[in-house]
């Protein structure tokens, strides 16, 4: 093992160590896939894609005005979480305010759901890297017993050093990748919960518009 221990294995007599440098290989591949799946997992779950906050401002005010059609029409146009969950849910207005919390609800759930199941891409790369990790870990601590038992237990330490080598950088590489991928995928799943759950919050304000003075009060009361 030499320099380059962090990219390939090498036997004691220099020449390539296929199968640790192929699993070193591949978590170096997985320590690339976790950078982007990182990035597109922040990039697409930013508040203005989800809760714009000028948008359900605005969209406050139309319907607080009365502007129904114009409402309904910039929802449909929409593209964040808000947009879709408002459209859904001004599709139900004739059927009352519940049946519009119903329907907002379930667009939610909907959108959460397959968001979180973008997700889960990077909570089984977190998983897995350590798995592999230990598999080379096991295969090169093998490797080493392997070689002190073929030199009738006087072996050189230059023969021990591609499988030791080789058992500590993919425990590293493995490492490497599941702490961030895990941190990543802890942190991002809790904002995404919370940003859902605001929305729900800030769409209910809506709804609220439509319902009767004396159930909006009796609903503050409820909640109160």
């Amino acid at each position: 093992m030499n320099g380059g221990i962090f990219f390939y294995s090498t036997n004691g007599d220099g020449s390539l160590e296929w199968i640790g440098s192929a699993m070193i290989w591949l978590l170096l591949v997985l320590s690339v896939a976790n950078v982007v799946l990182i990035s597109i997992a922040v990039s697409t779950n930013k508040r203005a894609l989800t809760l714009p906050a000028d948008e359900a401002t605005t969209m406050r005010e139309l319907l607080a005005s009365g502007r129904y059609r114009e409402a309904i029409e910039r929802s449909r146009r929409g593209t964040s979480d808000l947009s879709i969950v408002v459209a859904r849910a001004l599709d139900h207005a004739p059927r009352g305010a519940d049946a519009m919390t119903h329907a907002a609800e379930t667009a939610a759930d909907e959108i959460l759901a397959a968001r979180l199941r973008a997700l889960e891409r990077l909570n089984v790369l977190g998983q897995i890297a350590p798995m592999i990790g230990l598999f080379g870990t096991v295969y090169g601590m093998i490797v080493a017993f392997q070689t002190i038992a073929s030199t009738g237990g006087a072996a050189d330490p230059v023969l021990l050093a591609g499988g030791i080598g080789t058992a500590l950088v993919t425990t590293f590489w493995g490492l490497l990748i599941a702490i961030p991928a895990t941190s990543a995928y802890a942190l991002v799943r809790n904002r995404a919960i919370a940003g859902s759950d605001e929305m729900l919050a800030a769409i209910e304000e809506m709804i609220a518009l439509f319902r009767p003075k004396d159930e909006a009060m009796q609903t503050d009361a409820a909640k109160s």
